[in-house]
This record gives C-alpha cells, sequence and structure tokens, in this order.
C-alpha cells in the first residue's frame, strides 16, 4: 500500500504516459494501486494511479456492474462510446468538497488487463459514474 499523495496542481492537471508492457508499469501500477484502494475503501471507490505517484494511464476501482463487486486495474483506459448524459455532483481525494459534473449513463471502454491484453465492455450507472472520473484524472482534467 502506498500513501495518498497530495498532487501539485500542474501535476494533477496534465495527461498521464501510457502504460507499456515489458516495463515495470504492471507491477508498480497493480500491486500498488490495487492495495492502496482497498486500504482506503472507507472513503473511496475509484483511484488513478497519480493518486499514488505513478504519472501512467492506470486506474482501479470498485466494480459493481456483476454479481459480486471486485477490485479492477484498468492499463490505458479509453472510453470509445457512451449515452444517457445527466448532471451530478461528486467528491474527488484531490478536492475539498463537491464539483457539478456531467456524466454519462452508459459509456463502452477499451482497457487493457493485468496481461495486456485488450479488454472491452459496457459499463452502467455508478460504475460507470466511477470509470469517468477516473479517467478525467489519466486526461488531467479534475472535476
Amino acid at each position: 500500500m502506498r500513501t495518498l499523495m497530495q498532487i501539485a496542481e500542474d501535476a494533477r492537471r496534465s495527461k498521464y504516459a501510457v502504460a507499456k508492457l515489458g516495463t515495470n508499469d504492471k507491477n508498480r501500477g497493480i500491486l500498488a494501486i490495487a492495495d492502496t484502494l482497498m486500504a482506503h475503501a472507507d472513503a473511496c471507490v475509484g483511484m488513478a494511479a497519480n493518486m499514488i505517484g505513478v504519472r501512467k494511464r492506470i486506474i482501479a476501482f470498485l466494480d459493481e456492474s456483476g454479481k459480486r463487486p471486485v477490485y479492477t486495474v484498468m492499463f490505458n483506459p479509453e472510453i470509445v462510446k457512451r449515452s444517457g448524459p445527466y448532471d451530478t455532483e461528486e467528491g474527488c481525494l484531490s478536492l475539498t468538497g463537491v464539483c457539478p459534473v456531467r456524466r454519462w449513463q452508459s459509456i463502452k471502454v477499451r482497457w487493457q488487463n493485468e496481461r495486456f491484453q485488450e479488454r472491452l465492455k459496457t459499463f452502467t450507472g455508478w460504475t460507470a459514474q466511477i470509470i469517468q472520473h477516473e479517467i478525467d484524472h489519466c486526461e488531467g482534467i479534475i472535476i
């Protein structure tokens, strides 16, 4: 588990590099982000790697879309389709309070799993909202 970092404004608002197979990205990303997210489960349902000092396109979240909740790590996630826009408010460990934000009820995401195999899946509801929030972090967007 890593300590959550207070991220400088310029670091939070910059895009992060693609995670690549054959580098240390896989081990650093999976172990550190998953362990840290689980350790902060009382206050956090998703996390981008920048929250633990890893400036790569890696996110982790509690996926409640299946029969039972599981922690999922995505390398290089990208939203390829979206539908059903709605306005809501979100909080973030990077900020104090909540902010208004536009989200999508349904999103189709392409990413790589822990073996860097490409995956494509549609997510809806709360899980979709978490993924959108974390991908925003990878893009340098803070709510």
